[in-house]
């Protein structure tokens, strides 16, 4: 990706996580990248099932930043970047990952795919705008993120 699209670099190596996620019968393979305001510094990566069956790529990247009390100041214009919308409804945790994001203070989003109807209706990208999160969806990076979990997309029982 070109040095004068950082959102497209960052966002690539999300869709790059996601290849390396074990796959699930029952769950996206999602990778995600959080990136200071500098546009340089990773201040964490996740992937789904990374150290637990139920984690969210999302989740497991906002884990990895040590909790500091009011806050951590670092992710005051940091930038989430996701291979999949982040989720608004799950039933494996108390917590959506849209709501962990917003109650870390992350203020952009950036994503490559809107979540399918599969397992859940998901208005992730709708929540996070309505509370103030800038949002930005990039479908040409889809394709690849469609490729990691083409089993889930596959009709069953056609083979």
């Amino acid at each position: 990706m070109a040095a004068d699209d950082p959102d497209g670099r960052w966002l690539g190596h999300a869709v790059e996580l996601a290849r390396r996620c074990p796959p699930s019968p029952s769950a996206f393979s999602v990778g995600a990248v959080i990136v200071a305001a500098d546009g340089e510094t990773v201040l964490a990566e996740g992937a789904s099932r990374a150290t637990d069956p139920h984690d969210h790529a999302e989740e497991a990247a906002l884990r990895a930043l040590a909790p500091a009390p009011g806050g951590d100041p670092r992710l005051v214009g940091a930038t989430l970047y996701s291979s999949l919308e982040p989720c608004s409804a799950r039933a494996s945790r108390p917590r959506t990952c849209t709501e962990l994001i917003i109650a870390a203070g992350i203020t952009r989003v950036v994503f490559a795919w809107r979540e399918p109807a599969i397992f859940v209706d998901c208005h992730g990208a709708e929540l996070l705008a309505a509370a103030g999160v800038t949002v930005v969806e990039r479908p040409e990076f889809a394709d690849g993120v469609r490729a990691v979990n083409a089993h889930l997309l596959t009709p069953r029982g056609n083979g």
